[in-house]
């Protein structure tokens, strides 16, 4: 919301101080996403007999599989299924845990280390009023999920931003952090697979997490959400480390690795005590996700070859796009998981110069129809999403000599 009328609500002053206070509603800042969701609709007036090349967009392209539809629809006839679901039914639970134990070797009770989220946003939410009170410090990895830090800022605690530099392999410095700032922090928020830098996390950084959580008595968080999109060895649950559960949770997503974008399910896993707090401040915030979803769900974490399926098509195409963009001077790597490309945004093209990612990205847009997401927290970056709409192989290649012509004619400088 942006603008204000001439005259102001009566309830203008009664906005809480965490969404503005008096002034909710009249500031004129546009948001990232909101800019470029105006410079695509630009793009597309100004050049309506041009494709728009969305490398934006971060959910999957795909329905959720077959299988899993088709018990939906079984599901939603049964009237078992009615009513509210409150924290959660068991045959959700224990497929969760089937699924932690095969892809991981991580043995959870359902019953205690496990408890479903109506996706894993509304767990970031919830987390912090687990443990933040006022004064209270969350660390957090940027470039990342802010939502964490958000809800850590509505309980009156601060975000502390651990930056993911490439010389420290994209890795937070845990021992760059004042002292000050360990006394009060409660919270360390870490995501691997990492979005949007691509880096997948190894056994030595856990255990230094796990190290750290000990020593400062910090609780950890672990965002897994692209867990199943790791292309370098097997993918790594922060719970198969000796002691993670006795520090943290690992909260898993079914949108990114089983398409099942919009379902709205997830579960929160790890240390019983931290769940089962979790979980209380979930009895008081939703009802739970429809039974028949969760069934669903079930179906889903027990069919082994969904997530297999879904990862050989991103790793196809984020390898088509590394080398798309190497051939235009992008220093373009294969990423290690995620379905996003990080990059180092150009510093300019011709005359025109971009002192910001941002800069970069509008410029893109507008001028050639390519949309990227811009990432300036850590330096100036360019993500680039492979959840582009394509129906075969054919029109993913055909989005590539595109992608190659485009930017290829603007003689970028890096």
């Amino acid at each position: 919301m942006s603008g204000s009328s001439s005259v102001d609500p009566w309830f203008q002053t009664l906005f809480a101080d965490r969404i503005g206070g008096a002034n909710y509603g009249k500031s004129d800042k546009i948001y990232k996403f909101e800019k470029i969701k105006r410079a695509k609709r630009a793009a597309l007036a100004a050049h309506p007999e041009r494709q728009l090349l969305d490398f934006g967009i971060g959910e999957n392209d795909d329905m959720a599989p077959k299988v899993v539809r088709e018990a939906m629809k079984q599901e939603i006839d049964r009237v078992e299924n009615r009513g509210y679901a409150d924290n959660g039914i068991m045959e959700f639970r224990e497929a969760a845990a089937r699924f932690m134990n095969r892809m991981f070797g991580v043995k959870l009770d359902p019953a205690t280390e496990i408890n479903h989220a109506i996706g894993s946003k509304p767990a970031y939410a919830m987390l912090p009023a687990v443990f933040i009170n006022p004064g209270d410090v969350t660390l957090m990895t940027v470039p990342g999920y802010p939502v964490a830090g958000t809800h850590t800022g509505y309980y009156g605690g601060e975000v502390y931003r651990l930056q993911l530099l490439p010389q420290n392999q994209f890795f937070p410095d845990l021992n760059g952090i004042p002292a000050d700032i360990l006394r009060r922090a409660k919270l360390l928020v870490i995501n691997y697979p990492n979005s949007p830098t691509g880096k997948i996390a190894t056994l030595d950084f856990y255990k230094r997490v796990v190290e750290f959580a000990i020593r400062h008595q910090i609780v950890v968080v672990q965002d897994a959400a692209h867990i199943c999109l790791t292309y370098q060895g097997d993918p790594l649950s922060f719970l198969q480390v000796d002691g993670a559960k006795e520090v943290g949770v690992e909260v898993h997503s079914m949108s990114k690795g089983f398409n099942m974008i919009g379902w709205r399910i997830g579960f929160v896993a790890g240390n019983a005590k931290i769940v089962q707090a979790f979980a209380d401040v979930k009895d008081n915030s939703d009802s739970g996700q429809f039974m028949a979803i969760q069934k669903a769900a079930a179906v889903a974490l027990d069919t082994p070859e969904i997530p297999v399926q879904v990862k050989a098509k991103y790793e196809r195409r984020l390898k088509k796009l590394v080398e798309t963009l190497r051939s235009v001077g992008f220093e373009a790597t294969m990423p290690e998981g995620t379905y996003f490309l990080y990059t180092r945004a150009p510093k300019g093209c011709a005359e025109i110069g971009f002192p910001m990612a941002e800069d970069a990205s509008q410029f893109l847009i507008t001028q050639q129809s390519v949309c990227t997401v811009p990432w300036d927290d850590a330096g100036a970056y360019l993500r680039f999403s492979v959840t582009y709409t394509a129906a075969t192989e054919q029109e993913e290649d055909r989005m590539m000599e595109q992608t190659k012509h485009r930017l290829g004619t603007l003689g970028l400088r890096f």
